[in-house]
């Protein structure tokens, strides 16, 4: 299986990056880095791919046990190294997901499947970084 995507220089600090899929995100540095912060930085958007992953994972292992799910929020926070590479060195994920009855067990077991079994972005930054998973399940009003 292969997957493609295209980035190409735009000014400053700013990349136009196009998925294999046909969309497209900019991306861009901060002012002192030439940059006009029209968009998130790379590393960034390393994160928030990270963060699409394990919540479609979640969502998608959910449904299937037949849990009622309503919303899931995936809020991440990482840590970089400070030399060059600066990798990330300890991420923290917590999920909040929102549905009706739901099993604080399922939830948790879904967590885990996609941490260590489908999710590729978590099991690759899991090769550089710590990787930290609270849950919290709320009830559907």
């Amino acid at each position: 299986m292969s997957t493609r995507a295209r980035v190409r220089w735009v000014e400053g600090a700013a990349f136009m990056g196009e998925s294999g899929s046909g969309h497209a995100v900019v991306m861009d540095g901060p002012p002192e880095a030439g940059g006009r912060n029209l968009g998130p930085r790379p590393m960034e958007m390393l994160l928030l791919g990270m963060g699409g992953c394990t919540a479609f994972d979640v969502v998608t292992i959910l449904r299937k046990s037949r849990q009622e799910v309503h919303g899931c929020e995936v809020l991440l926070e990482a840590e970089r190294a400070e030399q060059p590479p600066k990798v990330f060195t300890t991420i923290r994920v917590r999920y909040v997901v929102t549905g009706r009855g739901l099993s604080e067990e399922r939830v948790r077991r879904a967590v885990e499947l996609s941490a260590e079994k489908y999710c590729s972005a978590s099991i690759m930054l899991g090769r550089t970084a710590r990787i930290e998973h609270e849950i919290e399940v709320r009830e559907a009003p």
